[in-house]
């Protein structure tokens, strides 16, 4: 085995079609697409019963230890269209300081921030990159609120696609300067994210750039799903009893909600299903709005605002797929202020040494929550994301100084 295989070794490919995720109508597959003709997200379908033939759990533990691994369950055909930086298994860090301090059961964090880019963004935008590349596309842009432009703009630029992309004014310096940096053409907008998707969106005619915004472009659900089967391999072929995911766009747990039936359906899994938590922050929780009241889709959220940028996000296209899944899941929605975010990022760091991103804490701060409510129960294992390395984001200062000239008291020590 040598550590390019999955990059290097063809592998047959059963993508069958493209599907609208609310009608069921089909779209050809190998051809540029943005939304079905009701305006919704596509989905991508594969040949299940033929992977269920090639692909065995004996053949994929001798792969090496990439999200490429799952190459029968990606869109992505040929070798030459793959682009990568590098795409590592993330690692499943255990919490049992937490877990015995809490009274509760197995806490995981999925770090994703090992991720190029140190963010879960790079599995979405490296599909959705490649799928450019095979398709031919010259020009890409998007809205962000910093992690994804930043993914985009690095893989796009390593295989020669233009990109412009737009981020809310407020968006963190460092990921405005990372996407500059990586070869994007990026700018401030004196708004939220969907205010600069409806920029991308206009420009898509006027400039002839392709739509790559959250769940406007079929292939960032497909790499967003090796998350999915990532963990379903490192639990020995088993699932969590509950996943706790920061949702702004929710392309990520609505691509775990389709890797558990397609593994299911090729036979590496059973039937148990996680219970599906969409986290969001109280300053911006559509979808715990929408899931309280019982509808399908999710209404705007006016002044949006929370430390957590990256899930603020007020209208997210994917709402009735998110809602979707956590019914199916039996699981819920739940929203968490700024303050349990912070004092969360804080003891998870304190206790386990493990630094979250603000959103990665948030998922923590709403287990806590859950437990103590009893929609938790002591005695599930549960599966937290953190989606980002928390070196991207403001850390607090520390002043304390030490002067070696002078006499050094060590009972201080």
């Amino acid at each position: 085995m040598h550590d390019n295989d999955n990059l290097t070794i063809e592998r047959p490919t059963f993508v069958t079609h493209l599907e609208c995720a609310m009608e069921g109508d089909h779209y050809a597959a190998d051809q540029v697409h943005n939304l079905s003709k009701a305006g919704k997200p596509l989905l991508v379908r594969y040949d299940l019963a033929g992977v269920k033939k090639a692909l065995t759990k004996d053949a994929l533990a001798q792969r090496p230890g990439d999200m490429w691994r799952y190459r029968e369950l990606l869109p992505v055909r040929k070798c030459k269209d793959i682009v990568s930086l590098g795409e590592v298994t993330t690692p499943l860090i255990r919490l049992p300081k937490l877990g015995k301090k809490l009274g509760g059961g197995e806490i995981i964090v999925k770090d994703e921030g090992r991720l190029p880019t140190g963010s879960f963004k790079a599995r979405g935008l490296v599909m959705a990159v490649s799928m450019g590349k095979a398709l031919g596309i010259k020009h890409m842009a998007m809205p962000t609120n910093g992690n994804a432009g930043a993914a985009l703009a690095a893989y796009a630029t390593s295989c020669g696609i233009k990109t412009t992309i737009f981020c809310p004014a407020d968006t963190p310096e460092v990921n405005v300067s990372e996407i500059e940096l990586q070869g994007a053409t990026v700018y401030r907008v004196n708004g939220y994210i969907d205010d600069c998707g409806k920029i991308v969106g206009e420009g898509k005619a006027k400039v002839g750039w392709f739509d790559t915004s959250t769940l406007k472009e079929p292939y960032r659900i497909e790499g967003k799903k090796t998350m999915g089967l990532e963990l379903a391999e490192q639990l020995g072929w088993d699932v969590p009893d509950v996943i706790f995911y920061p949702t702004g766009g929710g392309t990520g747990l609505i691509g775990m909600w389709k890797a558990f039936d397609e593994l299911e359906k090729i036979g590496f899994i059973g039937s148990k299903r996680p219970r599906m938590v969409a986290v969001q922050a109280s300053g911006c929780a559509p979808m715990v709005r929408a899931y309280d009241a019982g509808t399908e889709h999710a209404t705007r959220w006016e002044d949006a605002h929370t430390i957590a940028s990256g899930i603020r996000v007020p209208q997210a296209i994917g709402d009735f797929l998110i809602l979707r899944a956590v019914r199916e899941s039996k699981g819920f929605a739940i929203a968490v202020d700024d303050d349990k975010i912070s004092s969360a990022l804080n003891e998870v760091a304190r206790e386990e040494g493990l630094l979250l991103c603000p959103e990665g804490a948030a998922t923590y701060a709403a287990y806590k929550d859950s437990l103590a409510d009893g929609r938790v129960s002591k005695s599930d294992r549960v599966m937290l994301f953190n989606c980002a390395t928390g070196l991207k984001y403001p850390l607090p200062p520390v002043t304390r100084t030490l002067d070696r000239h002078k006499p050094i008291d060590y009972a201080q020590f």
